[in-house]
């Protein structure tokens, strides 16, 4: 995969997007994106290093769990809700809802 390359929703299986979610800081990433439309990706409140926020992000783009758009020198990421609710009806409502306050 190339730096943005992201899974057609063809490709996107339960066990990468479940991998993806059972991160702490990734979850923690989900549930500020799902408050949002799209968000940039320094506004993102996460206490991890930038390098390690950036393999984070890697990994929730490759597994279908996120879209990031790129513009200019900045990436805007947010959620492939849709392709992830017709893969997977029910799954990413079930895991925010689960989440407690100190998940996030």
């Amino acid at each position: 995969m190339g730096e943005l390359d992201e899974p057609t929703v063809d490709h996107v299986t339960l066990p990468g997007v479940l991998h993806a979610l059972s991160d702490p800081t990734r979850l923690a990433v989900v549930a500020q994106l799902a408050s949002t439309n799209e968000m940039s990706c320094g506004h993102l409140e996460v206490a991890v290093a930038k390098s390690t926020l950036s393999q984070h992000l890697r990994v929730l783009r490759e597994s279908g769990v996120t879209h990031t758009r790129p513009d200019g020198n900045q990436r805007w990421l947010s959620i492939r809700r849709d392709d992830l609710d017709q893969a997977f009806p029910g799954l990413l409502d079930s895991v925010l809802g689960a989440m407690s306050p100190t998940d996030t």
